[in-house]
């Protein structure tokens, strides 16, 4: 059992003991474990092996024998026994906003609630806003969550996703007979949520690879099992995630000469499908997942970029296909280069403990230098933020020490000061200029007042971006993927104010947002707005969540040119000094 497995039973612990109203202290010391775990840098097996387990910060000896037990065996009568006496319809009712483990007590110690039906009932009949610590704007808060969870049915994030998909990809590797193994559907294609896996094999004889298949570990159940195709649900326990999540997941086994042509029709999407279809029509032939054929030949490929050479198109990267002018490009060869990871040359959106980040100011620094990038935006909230240790102008003052200090002693990275300033319902920002005039840059974001009106967010946020303090834009929507629909704001306002006033709009990377979305960054694009693709990073580890905000770039057919953050440190210097001499009017 790896790291990430053990914190995610350390973390579920540590909820489920909230549940049954163990005391405060108790709980805290599994999630602080988790943490601590999930951050290490070297295997927790050679940790446990070379006995320095008890070196790690928080474990103590309880939690040293139960993790120790969990790597050596895969598993803790403790934990399996608090599963088995807790309902599941509790941590169901977890994934509703505002719905904490004290609140999922009560309605199951005072009404015996134990499932989101049961909820809804007892909504409707209002027996929730008669419950002492919730009221009627909680009861419509449950209702409305409850609404969304079944629009969003059983989809999972891009990360949750890739984490399974990742999982099995490595053990069908292992697989005797597989010629060639890939992923397919969605997932490839990098969407931001995903309801299913689809995995593609070529192989001589598809029996044995079926058989392994069905039998893999967290196979929880064999939905069908086929000749060409399988299919089963996983189950994998997540390190953010309270509960084990479950995931379908199709195998499709064909020949090894038909394998590119399954890869391109099995990632999608449907309407990119039918768009080469037609466009094979043209040609006199016929597409489909075995063949490019018509009456008199067949075209073999031998791989999928033969595919679209054979019908005189440039190879279109999975991101792009979503029938959205992909195939006339790909025709008059004006694909975009789109930009990669290896691209950035550093990230502005991070947190440190100065407010509800995990690690210092030097850690967040060794941690982005250690992933390859040049310079680093350190943007703690602002003073308004009270529940996230929102900085005050003294304690900014000492932070901005701070880091100067850590800039001294680093030779060949730089830090930049920066904060993430609370737009206030007015549109006002949560400092005066006086304090806005000593950080190096701005990240200007809503955090509150989610409910106002259309016109009066969208107002709020033009005003804010149209302010000459504000550098960029934060998580424009204020969106959390399959929790929270997004505010209601009219965007196109919005990003017409910053295209006018050279505001930057930030790509939030954190896949529980990517916000902006792929298509507002198309719009953003043909604006000419400058996007940044930033991690909200809360931990070391939170750096590298970019690599989710370079999807949503490349799926708005974004280049290394549209995106700031890719710019030489000079580069990015210059600019900010530039704007910030603007505000001030010098």
């Amino acid at each position: 059992m790896d790291k990430h497995e053990v914190a995610a039973i350390l973390d579920e612990i540590g909820t489920l003991l909230e549940i049954r109203g163990e005391n405060r202290f108790r709980t805290q010391a599994y999630h602080n474990a988790a943490r601590a775990i999930e951050q290490l840098e070297e295997s927790l097996a050679d940790v446990i092996t070379e006995g320095r387990l008890d070196q790690v910060p928080g474990i103590g000896e309880t939690l040293r024998e139960k993790i120790t037990t969990l790597v050596n065996t895969g598993h803790l009568p403790f934990y399996e026994d608090l599963r088995q006496k807790t309902p599941a319809g509790l941590l169901q009712m977890l994934r509703l906003p505002g719905v904490g483990p004290k609140k999922v007590q009560l309605l199951y110690s005072q009404l015996g609630i134990d499932t989101l039906t049961k909820l809804k009932a007892a909504c409707e009949e209002g027996k929730i806003a008669a419950l002492k610590g919730f009221g009627a704007k909680t009861q419509a808060k449950i209702l409305e969550g409850i609404a969304f969870l079944d629009k969003t049915g059983q989809r999972l994030r891009i990360d949750q996703a890739q984490a399974i998909a990742e999982d099995v990809l490595e053990r069908m590797r292992a697989c005797p007979g597989i010629i060639r193994l890939a992923l397919c559907g969605s997932l490839r294609r990098r969407k931001e949520t995903v309801n299913d896996l689809d995995i593609l094999v070529s192989a001589d004889d598809a029996t044995p690879i079926m058989d392994y298949f069905v039998k893999l570990p967290g196979v929880t159940q064999i939905v069908g099992r086929g000749d060409s195709k399988s299919s089963v649900v996983l189950s994998k326990r997540l390190y953010d995630n309270r509960a084990p999540v479950s995931m379908p997941a199709d195998l499709r086994v064909v020949r090894d000469e038909q394998f590119p042509f399954a890869l391109h029709y099995f990632t999608g999407s449907k309407e990119h499908n039918i768009a080469m279809r037609a466009r094979a029509q043209e040609f006199g032939l016929k597409l489909n997942e075995y063949e490019l054929a018509g009456p008199k030949r067949r075209v073999k490929c031998k791989d999928e970029a033969d595919v679209f050479r054979a019908l005189d198109l440039d190879y279109i990267p999975p991101e792009l296909r979503e029938h959205t002018g992909e195939l006339m490009a790909a025709a008059e060869h004006q694909l975009p280069e789109l930009v990669e990871l290896s691209d950035l040359t550093g990230v502005f959106h991070c947190h440190t403990t100065w407010s509800d980040g995990g690690a210092s100011v030097a850690e967040m620094a060794e941690a982005a230098r250690q992933f390859g990038l040049q310079w680093l935006g350190i943007a703690d909230h602002s003073q308004s933020l009270t529940v996230a240790s929102g900085l005050t102008p003294a304690r900014v003052r000492k932070q901005q020490e701070e880091i100067n200090a850590v800039n001294a002693r680093m030779d060949g990275f730089h830090l930049f000061k920066g904060t993430e300033c609370d737009i206030l319902p007015d549109g006002s920002l949560d400092y005066n200029d006086e304090v806005l005039a000593t950080f190096d840059y701005v990240v200007a974001s809503v955090h509150s007042h989610f409910g106002q009106t259309q016109e009066e967010m969208t107002a709020r946020i033009v005003r804010a971006v149209s302010n000459p303090w504000v550098t960029m834009l934060g998580h424009a929507t204020g969106r959390l993927l399959l929790v929270r629909d997004a505010y209601k704001v009219d965007l196109e306002p919005v990003l017409q104010a910053a295209a006018k006033h050279g505001t930057m709009i930030e790509i939030n990377a954190d896949p529980h947002r990517l916000d902006l979305d792929w298509i507002h960054c198309k719009r953003a694009r043909a604006l000419g707005i400058p996007l940044v693709i930033n991690p909200d990073a809360h931990s070391t580890a939170g750096v590298g969540l970019v690599r989710y905000g370079i999807d949503v770039a490349r799926r708005g057919w974004l280049t290394r040119d549209d995106v700031f953050n890719t710019k030489p440190l000079k580069q990015i210097a210059k600019v900010l000094a530039e704007r910030k001499k603007k505000a001030t009017g010098d």
